[in-house]
């Protein structure tokens, strides 16, 4: 995978290579005759499909703390209408082509509603992969790949009742009924349940008790969701959403994002165990006439579908590429057509490696509709708008780690002159009590590089560290500066000592709580004396750029850095 990446090529071509060869449809087969293969091959894809299934459950749940509720309720015009707009039609398109090859209705749907679902996995980590998840075209694509999730429980009770020969009936409704008091049952349990656990679990300070507690909620809300006949990932889904209004976000999402690259790395792997190279010598020509023929059809259906609801060309174009391939679904909607014998064997192994064929082409027709727009990176008139919000935590002027009483303070200058901030903290108690004022505050250790990160670190106008733990002061200016060398880092110092780590580690600025002390206690000797307040000011200034001049040596970090900003304005 470092070679693809090397190579500025998708990882997810890798691991899907490495599926393949690796699979009992490729090295695997040769593991009669050569034994020693065995330690390196699958024989068996089930070994591993149901841990692999659990990298697009993390993958939903990564989605779903990257919204919120007002954004997704700004999407519900793509949701409901686009998604079910493109599923239909899709669905109805693929089904007619399907009987025009001589199909019987039952058989033409299944296989239609099979091939109208695309890859939630491989579409969202590759638009995550270009930073292309917040254009236009990412959003309208996530749209319609979250109506497929919520079309997935539908399809599968249809196809029940099309394998039992009964006739689509009102009592067909029923059947949904316990998905829709499941859906409903997990949402308010999440809400109710959600933010006392992760209180509860972050007072207790450890770090593995925390990471515990989020994978219990993943994989809890996977189980949940499963129960009561939906997909695990909507559940995810749900419950990241969820989350996304708590203090605990950001947190969670550095603690889960290494879980999902390993598990959505072994989803692409199986997905490639699945492509059965023999069929596709067997018999080449009908396999790639349906891969084409699906590409085309779905492609050509959200082309027209997206100019239809607003979308630009260019946009249209890119989702009609991310959403023409086959997606996971297609395993499981066409095993579960095959088992109720709606299906007929040799006619959906057929289709399940013309689907497999075709996910493996996603990322090389994203690559194709990101070079023919000829696009840059999104800009904001191409990102769909946001809710008006005096501060969003995506994109603060100030971020300040440590939110005690000096932290505070510094947020309420910082707001009286109208700028924009958030804070972290790693006191849960101090966390809830700033959560219950309204202020935007997040639980999570700042000296964690991908915590800064997601906390709107790379955009922040100025990054100031307020914490009374000197080890901890110090760890996050060094990890601040690491990231970005033109970064305003004013740090908090207990005295002149630390100050002077502080210049060396990289601090613009670094404020000696003794000298600060010092200063304010001769400003008021010095009034109550008689001495006019302008003689006062200009006397307390001119001794505190002395100390700063003794303690940021020009050799010093913060010494450089400064003199780099003064050259560059």
């Amino acid at each position: 995978m470092p070679l693809f990446r090397r190579w500025k090529v998708s990882p997810i071509l890798g691991f899907l290579g490495a599926g393949v060869l690796l699979g009992p449809h490729g090295l695997g087969a040769l593991s009669g005759e050569l034994p020693w293969l065995r330690h390196f091959t699958v024989d068996n894809p089930d070994e591993i499909e149901q841990l692999a299934e659990f990298g697009v459950v993390f993958l939903l749940f990564m989605i779903g703390l990257e919204l919120s509720w007002e954004r997704l309720r700004l999407m519900r015009r793509f949701v409901f209408g686009l998604g079910a707009a493109q599923v239909s039609l899709c669905l109805a398109v693929i089904a007619a082509a399907a009987m025009a090859l001589g199909q019987p209705l039952p058989t033409a749907a299944a296989i239609g509603a099979a091939l109208a679902l695309s890859s939630t996995a491989i579409v969202m980590q590759v638009l995550a992969d270009q930073k292309r998840q917040h254009s236009q075209a990412g959003r309208a694509t996530f749209s319609v790949l979250l109506f497929q999730d919520l079309a997935v429980a539908p399809i599968l009770v249809t196809l029940a009742v099309l394998g039992k020969g009964d006739e689509l009936s009102p009592r067909l409704l029923l059947a949904f009924a316990p998905a829709a008091v499941g859906l409903f049952a997990l949402v308010v349990g999440a809400r109710l349940l959600l933010r006392p656990m992760f209180r509860s679990v972050a007072k207790a300070k450890s770090e593995e008790l925390f990471m515990a507690a989020c994978l219990l909620v993943v994989i809890g809300a996977g189980v949940a969701s499963a129960l009561a006949g939906l997909s695990m990932a909507l559940g995810e889904f749900v419950a990241g959403l969820l989350l996304a209004e708590t203090e605990f976000r950001h947190e969670v999402e550095v603690t889960i994002e290494p879980f999902k690259g390993l598990l959505l790395g072994l989803f692409f792997v199986s997905v490639g165990i699945h492509l059965d190279l023999s069929r596709l010598i067997a018999d080449p020509i009908t396999i790639l006439t349906i891969a084409v023929g699906m590409i085309v059809l779905n492609a050509s259906v959200v082309m027209v579908l997206g100019r239809l609801f607003g979308l630009s060309r260019p946009a249209a174009l890119e989702s009609a590429l991310l959403l023409a391939g086959g997606g996971e679904f297609a395993f499981v909607i066409l095993s579960t057509a095959m088992a109720e014998g709606v299906v007929p064997p040799v006619v959906g192994q057929a289709v399940l490696v013309a689907a497999t064929l075709s996910m493996m082409l996603i990322p090389a027709l994203a690559w194709a509709a990101v070079r023919v727009n000829r696009q840059p990176p999104p800009k904001p008139a191409d990102i769909a708008p946001e809710p008006p919000a005096a501060t969003t935590p995506e994109s603060p002027k100030v971020l300040i780690v440590g939110y005690g009483r000096v932290g505070r303070l510094v947020a309420d200058m910082v707001s009286r002159h109208e700028l924009g901030w958030i804070a972290l903290e790693r006191d849960a108690r101090l966390v809830e009590a700033g959560r219950r004022a309204g202020d935007p505050i997040y639980f999570g250790d700042g000296s964690r590089p991908e915590l800064l990160r997601r906390c709107g670190l790379d955009e922040a106008k100025a990054l100031v560290v307020t914490m009374d733990d000197p080890d901890a002061v110090e760890a996050v200016v060094g990890a601040a500066r690491e990231m970005r060398a033109d970064l305003p880092i004013i740090a908090r110092a207990r005295d002149t000592r630390q100050a002077q780590r502080l210049y060396d580690l990289g601090a613009s600025d670094a404020v000696p709580e003794t000298v600060e002390a010092s200063l304010q206690l001769a400003e008021s000797v010095l009034v109550e004396t008689g001495v006019p307040m302008g003689l006062i000011i200009a006397s307390v200034h001119e001794r505190r750029d002395e100390f700063r001049k003794q303690l940021n040596r020009p050799d010093a970090l913060g010494g450089r850095t400064r003199r780099a900003r003064r050259a560059a304005g």
